[in-house]
């Protein structure tokens, strides 16, 4: 068994269940907001927490933020938020759950935070995919979500990293994962996807504080980089109306 089809196997057995249990009982008359990624968006959530707007699944990061503002903003469009982010995952791995994690959650805008470990695994994690892995990746994974799904709309946030954080201690992050970076750009074109500029953001407050305050390690933001991370991602959502 390769190591995709494993993976897959894996996660189809621990979280399909729970979600057939409620996902039926889905009605029209609310608002999807779905987050999707990696561990920065998975901030410790409990995977155990899978209903909608419970504060303990959307783990202690940039969502738990963004949700309670949004939801605190607009009582009238009934939100249902869900944070459904892993830690660890690539591109492949969204895809290898996205029939449970996404499609059948039928969100009405869906969030996608997802590309620092298509990359940092390649130095640290024996991953051999390239650049041109996450970009077909991430094609065929969001052509799937708008066959399933043609009236989302779609929230990339770019991949980012963190000068001078300790992770950051390979001259690849500076010559090759921007170009995962200008992938997921050119995605959020191709698509017609809204786009948060996340490492903008951060790059912008740097000066300030230095990574150790931000974002130690240069790809997990602290609670001020975090705050920062939602500051922008609502700065994008409140356009969508």
């Amino acid at each position: 068994m390769d190591k995709r089809t494993f993976l897959k196997t894996g996660l189809m057995s621990t979280i399909a269940l729970p979600m057939t249990s409620f996902i039926h009982n889905i009605d029209d008359d609310k608002t999807t907001v779905l987050f999707q990624g990696d561990s920065i968006t998975d901030a410790g959530r409990d995977k155990a927490a899978y209903y909608p707007n419970q504060a303990q699944g959307m783990g202690t990061g940039y969502v738990h933020m963004a949700a309670s503002n949004i939801l605190g903003m607009y009582p009238e469009r009934h939100l249902r938020i869900y944070n459904r982010g892993i830690s660890g995952h690539k591109v492949f791995q969204l895809a290898s759950r996205w029939d449970d994690d996404a499609v059948l959650l039928k969100p009405d805008v869906l969030s996608i935070l997802i590309g620092v470990n298509d990359f940092w695994h390649t130095l640290t994690g024996g991953y051999n995919g390239t650049v041109e892995t996450y970009e077909t990746d991430f094609r065929n994974l969001l052509r799937r979500t708008k066959d399933a799904l043609p009236n989302v709309k779609i929230i990339i946030c770019e991949p980012f990293v963190v000068k001078g954080g300790s992770a950051f201690n390979d001259p690849k992050w500076n010559s090759v994962f921007p170009e995962y970076q200008a992938s997921a750009k050119k995605l959020a074109s191709e698509f017609n996807t809204y786009w948060v500029p996340f490492q903008t953001a951060l790059d912008a407050v740097l000066a300030k504080g230095g990574a150790a305050y931000w974002c130690p390690d240069g790809v997990h933001p602290s609670l001020a980089g975090a705050r920062v991370m939602a500051d922008a991602w609502l700065k994008v959502y409140h356009q969508i109306g």
